[in-house]
């Protein structure tokens, strides 16, 4: 599965309706680290069909409240749910190996 770019409103539905696990990042254009975790993610997505990866782009205003609320004070920063409920974060780049492990996939 290819790495979704979603908004806000996306998120709620998406992190609290999904049958599939949820990896959400936290990036901007400018942020050198996100720009090295963007194949990483990549790769991620496509081998674990089970995993659904998403970006929010934190440059855009109508997502910086989101950021704000789930106290998002540094990118990249990743949110990982599963049943609808917040099981981990990191902050960080990280490899699709180091992602996997902390993921426990």
């Amino acid at each position: 599965m290819d790495v979704l770019h979603i908004n806000h409103e996306a998120f709620k539905k998406l992190t609290s309706q999904s049958d599939k696990a949820v990896l959400i990042d936290f990036w901007a254009t400018w942020c050198g680290p996100c720009k090295n975790l963007a194949p990483e993610l990549d790769a991620l997505a496509k081998d674990h069909d089970d995993l659904i990866v998403a970006k929010i782009d934190v440059d855009d205003p109508a997502n910086v409240q989101l950021a704000v609320s789930l106290g998002v004070d540094s990118i990249p920063a990743m949110f990982f749910y599963r049943n609808g409920k917040l099981e981990k974060r990191f902050v960080g780049y990280m490899t699709k190996a180091e992602l996997e492990t902390k993921l426990g996939i």
